[in-house]
């Protein structure tokens, strides 16, 4: 049975941030995740999690200047030195949460971008190298154009190929489904093809970017498959409720309560 973190960048909007955890736990989530914990002491993020019984899943590395339009820094070269900090950052969150997942955002550059490629790996096997001290997986994303136009990542094959290029064995696949959908399709060969090499999944049903529960694809099937593959991960909830996010959670009745 697959296990669900809430994403709480996205979901519990309707609480301020760090009531968040309280009410997904309360929902009868027992792991969360978010884009970035930055705005607040890593202290305090633990003990929500504490006091809630919450697993930390994952979260991203600081991405630079959200506000301002920035996704990223690993591929752009002249930001070496702020990736660099932003990993010994993470690292502390780290500490404190328990999290076993990272994410390293790639960016906004050129996908064929010789450059921009070198940054990247650079980036990649500094960050895996120091995250692997601390006995965590760092994580690459594909992610769609549609909602981040110009990611330098935005390939699943390419992402795999230079996963399998780096051979690091903590550096692996985050398997996004709705950005899989959007950029590929195919989406269950594609579990099936990729599952050796990914280390976290993400859920949202396309096109509307809503509760697993109506759209595009077959989220059932999708649970199904992920059981039948073998994957013992966390599945995390990375969608916009179409209104209040308890109104949207009919669908994760039958999973209320479990732990990986």
């Amino acid at each position: 049975m697959p296990v669900f973190a809430a994403n709480l960048t996205m979901m519990f909007n309707e609480w301020g941030f760090l009531d968040r955890f309280d009410a997904a736990a309360e929902a009868g989530f027992t792991a969360v995740e978010f884009l970035f914990p930055y705005d607040h002491p890593p202290e305090i993020v633990a003990e929500r999690l504490r006091r809630n019984g919450l697993t930390q899943a994952l979260f991203n590395m600081p991405p630079g200047d959200w506000a301002a339009g920035e996704r990223g820094l690993a591929a752009l070269p002249e930001r070496f030195a702020e990736v660099q900090a932003g990993v010994a950052k993470a690292l502390d969150y780290a500490a404190a949460t328990g999290v076993k997942r990272i994410h390293i955002m790639a960016g906004l550059a050129a996908s064929d971008d010789a450059a921009a490629m070198a940054a990247y790996r650079r980036s990649v096997e500094h960050a895996a190298g120091r995250l692997a001290e601390a006995g965590i997986d760092l994580l690459l994303e594909p992610i769609n154009g549609r909602d981040m136009p110009g990611y330098f990542l935005n390939d699943f094959d390419r992402t795999a190929a230079l996963i399998g290029e780096i051979g690091l064995g903590n550096v692996k696949l985050q398997f996004d489904i709705y950005h899989r959908q959007i950029i590929h399709g195919d989406v269950a060969k594609g579990l099936e093809r990729l599952m050796p090499l990914t280390g976290h999944v993400q859920i949202a049903n396309p096109p509307g970017r809503h509760e697993p529960d109506d759209g595009e694809l077959n989220y059932p099937f999708l649970f199904a498959e992920l059981d039948r593959l073998g994957y013992r991960g966390f599945v995390g909830c990375e969608y916009r409720p179409r209104g209040a996010t308890l109104d949207g959670l009919g669908w994760f009745a039958p999973y209320r309560g479990a732990r990986s």
